[in-house]
């Protein structure tokens, strides 16, 4: 048996991986395009070329994500195989962090909320939901108000940001001693103090909050639903310093223990390497 390839297609960019005959791990990697067909053969000429695979060393191609679907004929000949990306998302989560059972919230452009649980006769994944709240929501808000789109550029922008300026907190509107197991530092809303005063930086800050909030609560909903502590945080918004430092904030305030894995990017596209069907 040869190596399993993962391909991970998305609208603009493709995640691919893969693992070797015994379980090693091929370091992933991504490519940028517009054309998801494009994509895809760029990620697999660009991966198999720099990590010296043939064609005939390979046994098969899983691929997920929505350009997926653009793909009508096997790639190069290969035993191509579409798999579901929830499933993907659970299973990649799981191999990452080692648990064998967890939330995993899949942030792209929108949010997935994913249940997964290794049992005896496998890994099972059940959809629980999501939300349209994610990287598109962060990146379009961005442009509107501060004609920005560069993750990279907004996220040296909340560098200084203030979100005393933007967001309404609880300390806000009551009193300490009239409710004392309320946690006084929680938002109470997002945008709900938006001051004069506010620059671009408490504005940015505050947008990349509000997404974040958002997504971490969606997800303490569905770990307390499900009766667990772990939530494991995947997808590209992972790679965000104000989003982890969200998430990080909000650990204690609900007793949940949110994870970011290395690697937490590729985590789909592992998820796909690693199916079996």
């Amino acid at each position: 048996m040869g190596a399993v390839i993962g391909i991970d297609v998305g609208g603009s960019t493709t995640k691919i991986v893969g693992f070797r005959e015994g379980g090693e791990l091929i370091p992933p990697q991504f490519v940028r395009a517009n054309d998801p067909v494009t994509s895809v053969y760029g990620a697999f000429g660009k991966f198999t070329s720099e990590n010296g695979l043939s064609l005939d060393c390979i046994d098969r191609v899983m691929m997920t994500g929505v350009g997926s679907s653009f793909i009508k004929s096997p790639l190069y000949g290969l035993d191509c195989r579409l798999v579901p990306e929830f499933e993907c998302v659970g299973l990649g989560g799981l191999y990452l962090t080692g648990l064998d059972e967890a939330i995993i919230v899949s942030m792209g452009t929108g949010t997935a909320v994913i249940h997964a649980k290794d049992g005896e006769s496998g890994v099972s994944v059940d959809y629980l939901g999501g939300t349209g709240v994610g990287g598109g929501t962060l990146v379009g808000l961005s442009k509107l108000t501060l004609g920005m789109d560069s993750i990279e550029h907004i996220e040296q922008l909340c560098e200084g940001g203030d979100l005393s300026k933007i967001d309404l907190r609880i300390k806000d509107i009551s009193n300490p001693e009239v409710y004392p197991d309320i946690k006084t530092d929680l938002t109470a809303a997002n945008f709900g103090n938006l001051s004069d005063l506010a620059d671009k930086h408490d504005i940015a800050l505050g947008i990349v909050n509000m997404v974040a909030e958002t997504v971490a609560m969606l997800s303490v909903f569905a770990a307390r639903g499900c009766g667990i502590n772990d939530v494991v945080l995947t997808g590209n918004l992972t790679q965000l310093h104000p989003i982890c430092e969200v998430f990080a904030s909000m650990r204690n305030s609900f007793s949940i223990h949110f994870t970011v894995p290395n690697m937490a990017q590729f985590s789909t596209v592992i998820g796909a390497a690693l199916h079996t069907i």
